[in-house]
Protein backbone atom coordinates (compact mmCIF):
# COMPACT_ATOMS: atom_id res chain seq x y z
CA UNK A 1 0.00 0.00 0.00
CA UNK A 2 1.34 3.73 -1.16
CA UNK A 3 -0.06 6.03 0.73
CA UNK A 4 0.60 9.76 -0.95
CA UNK A 5 -0.43 13.12 0.45
CA UNK A 6 0.03 16.02 -2.24
CA UNK A 7 -1.11 19.50 -1.93
CA UNK A 8 -0.72 21.71 -4.63
CA UNK A 9 -0.63 25.27 -4.60
CA UNK A 10 -4.08 26.96 -5.93
CA UNK A 11 -1.95 28.92 -8.61
CA UNK A 12 -0.60 25.50 -9.78
CA UNK A 13 -3.30 23.47 -9.02
CA UNK A 14 -4.38 23.67 -12.96
CA UNK A 15 -1.46 22.98 -14.19
CA UNK A 16 0.04 20.29 -11.96
CA UNK A 17 -0.88 16.54 -11.94
CA UNK A 18 -1.47 14.86 -9.16
CA UNK A 19 -1.38 11.41 -10.86
CA UNK A 20 2.19 11.86 -12.58
CA UNK A 21 3.67 12.53 -8.92
CA UNK A 22 2.03 9.03 -7.79
CA UNK A 23 3.00 7.24 -11.13
CA UNK A 24 6.59 8.75 -10.65
CA UNK A 25 7.06 8.12 -6.49
CA UNK A 26 5.73 4.26 -7.45
CA UNK A 27 7.97 3.69 -10.17
CA UNK A 28 10.59 5.05 -7.60
CA UNK A 29 9.52 2.85 -4.98
CA UNK A 30 8.92 -0.48 -7.65
CA UNK A 31 12.38 0.26 -9.18
CA UNK A 32 13.72 0.29 -5.27
CA UNK A 33 12.59 -2.96 -4.22
CA UNK A 34 10.02 -1.04 -1.82
CA UNK A 35 7.22 -3.67 -1.18
CA UNK A 36 6.54 -2.45 2.54
CA UNK A 37 3.53 0.26 2.92
CA UNK A 38 4.65 3.28 2.77
CA UNK A 39 3.81 7.01 2.75
CA UNK A 40 5.18 10.00 0.88
CA UNK A 41 3.84 13.86 1.84
CA UNK A 42 4.67 16.09 -1.49
CA UNK A 43 3.91 19.97 -1.83
CA UNK A 44 4.05 21.47 -5.16
CA UNK A 45 4.87 25.43 -4.50
CA UNK A 46 6.51 28.45 -5.39
CA UNK A 47 9.98 29.46 -5.92
CA UNK A 48 9.31 31.97 -2.15
CA UNK A 49 8.24 28.52 -0.39
CA UNK A 50 10.97 26.48 -1.30
CA UNK A 51 13.52 29.53 -0.74
CA UNK A 52 12.36 29.81 2.90
CA UNK A 53 12.22 26.23 3.22
CA UNK A 54 15.97 25.83 1.96
CA UNK A 55 17.00 28.69 4.51
CA UNK A 56 15.28 27.09 7.08
CA UNK A 57 16.80 23.47 7.06
CA UNK A 58 19.56 23.73 4.48
CA UNK A 59 21.10 27.71 5.96
CA UNK A 60 21.17 28.64 1.92
CA UNK A 61 19.09 31.66 0.86
CA UNK A 62 18.14 30.90 -2.76
CA UNK A 63 15.02 29.10 -4.13
CA UNK A 64 15.96 25.19 -5.56
CA UNK A 65 13.67 22.92 -7.13
CA UNK A 66 13.06 20.27 -5.32
CA UNK A 67 13.87 19.57 -1.26
CA UNK A 68 13.98 16.18 0.49
CA UNK A 69 13.09 15.75 4.19
CA UNK A 70 13.33 11.56 4.77
CA UNK A 71 11.49 10.29 7.98
CA UNK A 72 14.29 10.31 10.85
CA UNK A 73 12.28 7.48 12.97
CA UNK A 74 13.94 4.76 11.62
CA UNK A 75 13.09 1.60 14.23
CA UNK A 76 9.88 3.21 15.46
CA UNK A 77 7.33 0.61 15.65
CA UNK A 78 4.47 1.01 13.27
CA UNK A 79 0.75 -0.60 14.16
CA UNK A 80 0.56 -3.47 11.68
CA UNK A 81 -0.94 -2.21 8.20
CA UNK A 82 0.01 1.46 9.05
CA UNK A 83 2.21 2.46 5.97
CA UNK A 84 5.77 3.56 7.54
CA UNK A 85 6.31 7.32 6.27
CA UNK A 86 9.49 7.36 3.88
CA UNK A 87 9.23 11.94 4.68
CA UNK A 88 8.21 14.99 2.41
CA UNK A 89 9.38 15.80 -0.71
CA UNK A 90 8.34 20.21 -1.70
CA UNK A 91 8.75 21.36 -5.53
CA UNK A 92 8.99 24.15 -6.95
CA UNK A 93 6.41 24.39 -9.98
CA UNK A 94 8.25 27.85 -10.71
CA UNK A 95 11.37 25.93 -11.10
CA UNK A 96 9.81 23.27 -12.71
CA UNK A 97 8.80 25.40 -15.94
CA UNK A 98 12.09 27.16 -15.77
CA UNK A 99 14.03 24.10 -16.11
CA UNK A 100 11.54 22.81 -18.40
CA UNK A 101 12.24 25.43 -21.10
CA UNK A 102 15.91 25.75 -20.34
CA UNK A 103 16.59 21.93 -20.43
CA UNK A 104 13.90 21.80 -23.99
CA UNK A 105 11.67 19.36 -22.74
CA UNK A 106 7.51 19.53 -21.11
CA UNK A 107 7.03 20.30 -17.47
CA UNK A 108 5.45 17.00 -16.89
CA UNK A 109 8.61 15.29 -17.85
CA UNK A 110 10.38 17.95 -15.84
CA UNK A 111 8.05 17.40 -12.38
CA UNK A 112 7.99 13.84 -12.81
CA UNK A 113 12.25 13.81 -13.06
CA UNK A 114 12.03 15.83 -9.67
CA UNK A 115 9.44 13.56 -8.11
CA UNK A 116 11.84 10.90 -8.73
CA UNK A 117 15.25 13.04 -7.67
CA UNK A 118 13.35 13.80 -4.58
CA UNK A 119 12.51 10.21 -3.74
CA UNK A 120 15.56 8.47 -4.92
CA UNK A 121 16.83 11.11 -2.11
CA UNK A 122 14.31 9.92 0.69
CA UNK A 123 15.36 6.23 -0.11
CA UNK A 124 19.37 7.64 0.98
CA UNK A 125 20.63 8.07 -2.30
CA UNK A 126 22.61 11.56 -2.44
CA UNK A 127 24.30 12.50 -5.12
CA UNK A 128 26.35 15.40 -3.41
CA UNK A 129 28.58 12.78 -1.34
CA UNK A 130 30.67 12.79 -4.32
CA UNK A 131 31.14 11.70 -8.36
CA UNK A 132 29.91 7.69 -7.65
CA UNK A 133 27.05 8.48 -5.60
CA UNK A 134 26.60 10.99 -8.19
CA UNK A 135 26.66 8.26 -11.10
CA UNK A 136 24.72 5.93 -8.81
CA UNK A 137 21.62 8.48 -8.80
CA UNK A 138 22.07 9.37 -12.28
CA UNK A 139 21.65 5.47 -13.08
CA UNK A 140 18.57 5.13 -11.34
CA UNK A 141 16.88 8.12 -12.31
CA UNK A 142 17.57 7.07 -15.98
CA UNK A 143 16.18 3.63 -15.63
CA UNK A 144 13.16 4.87 -13.69
CA UNK A 145 12.22 8.07 -16.40
CA UNK A 146 12.27 5.41 -18.74
CA UNK A 147 10.15 3.30 -16.96
CA UNK A 148 7.95 5.81 -17.02
CA UNK A 149 8.17 6.61 -20.25
CA UNK A 150 9.85 9.87 -20.14
CA UNK A 151 13.26 8.93 -20.55
CA UNK A 152 15.94 10.96 -22.90
CA UNK A 153 14.68 8.49 -25.75
CA UNK A 154 10.95 9.50 -25.13
CA UNK A 155 12.11 13.15 -25.29
CA UNK A 156 14.81 14.07 -27.86
CA UNK A 157 14.65 17.57 -26.50
CA UNK A 158 15.56 16.47 -22.55
CA UNK A 159 18.76 17.51 -22.71
CA UNK A 160 21.44 15.98 -20.64
CA UNK A 161 20.87 17.51 -16.58
CA UNK A 162 17.93 16.31 -15.79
Amino acid sequence: MLDIEIRIDDAFAAAVSPDLIERAIAATLHAEGVRHACGVSVLVSDDAMLQSLNHEYRGIDAPTDVLSFAEEAAGFVLPPGMPRPLGELAISYERVLAQAAEYGHTPDRELAFLTVHGTLHLLGYDHERGAADDAAMRARQRLIMGQLGLGRDDDPGAGDVA
